[in-house]
C-alpha cells in the first residue's frame, strides 16, 4: 500500500514564493518557462486554498447547526421549567388551602417555612451604616471611535485596521 504525500498549503506558500525567488535570480530563462512554473505553482496552491475554505464552510455550517440544536432544546428546556414552576405553584397553594400533607412510598409532598428575608420598604430611610455606593466606569468605544473616525485625537486610544477571512 502506497502513502500519498500531501503537502500543506504552508508548504505550497513556502514552494511558489522560494519559486519565484530563484526564477528572479536566472538571467535567461525565458519568460515561458516562468509563466509555467509560477502557473503549476500557483494552481495547486489555489487548490489547496479553495479545500481549505471549503472545509471552513464545512465546519461554520456544523456550528450553525449544533447552535440551532441547542436553541431548540434550551426552549424545551424552558418551557418544562415554565411548566414545572405553574404546577408547584398550583400545588403549593392546594397544599395551603388544604393543609393536607400527601404521602407514597416514593414521595413525600409537604409545606416548610423558608429562612427569614429582608424586606426593603423604603431604600431613603435605609442608615447609611448598610449603604455601600460603588462607582462603575464604562468606556464608550462607539464615542471614542466616532471621534477618532472624525480626526480628533483621543488620548489612550487608536484606531486600528484588520482583517478578515471572507468565503462565499
Amino acid at each position: 500500500m502506497s502513502a500519498k504525500a500531501t503537502l500543506k498549503l504552508y508548504e505550497l506558500s513556502d514552494d511558489y514564493l522560494e519559486a519565484m525567488e530563484a526564477l528572479a535570480e536566472i538571467d535567461d530563462l525565458p519568460p515561458e518557462a516562468i509563466a509555467d512554473t509560477l502557473e503549476g505553482l500557483a494552481g495547486a496552491w489555489e487548490d489547496k486554498a479553495l479545500n481549505v475554505a471549503r472545509y471552513v464552510r464545512n465546519l461554520e455550517a456544523e456550528a450553525e447547526a449544533i447552535i440551532e440544536a441547542r436553541d431548540r432544546m434550551e426552549r424545551r428546556a424552558k418551557a418544562a421549567r415554565a411548566q414545572a414552576s405553574r404546577l408547584k405553584a398550583y400545588l403549593k397553594g392546594e397544599l395551603e388551602r388544604t393543609g393536607l400533607k400527601p404521602k407514597a412510598p416514593d414521595l413525600a409532598v409537604r409545606l416548610q417555612n423558608n429562612p427569614p428575608s429582608v424586606v426593603i420598604d423604603d431604600p431613603a430611610k435605609i442608615p447609611k451604616t448598610y449603604l455601600r455606593t460603588e462607582p462603575v466606569t464604562t468606556v464608550l468605544k462607539a464615542d471614542i471611535g466616532a471621534a477618532l473616525k472624525a480626526g480628533k485625537r483621543v488620548r489612550g486610544a487608536h484606531l486600528e485596521q484588520s482583517t478578515r477571512l471572507v468565503i462565499r
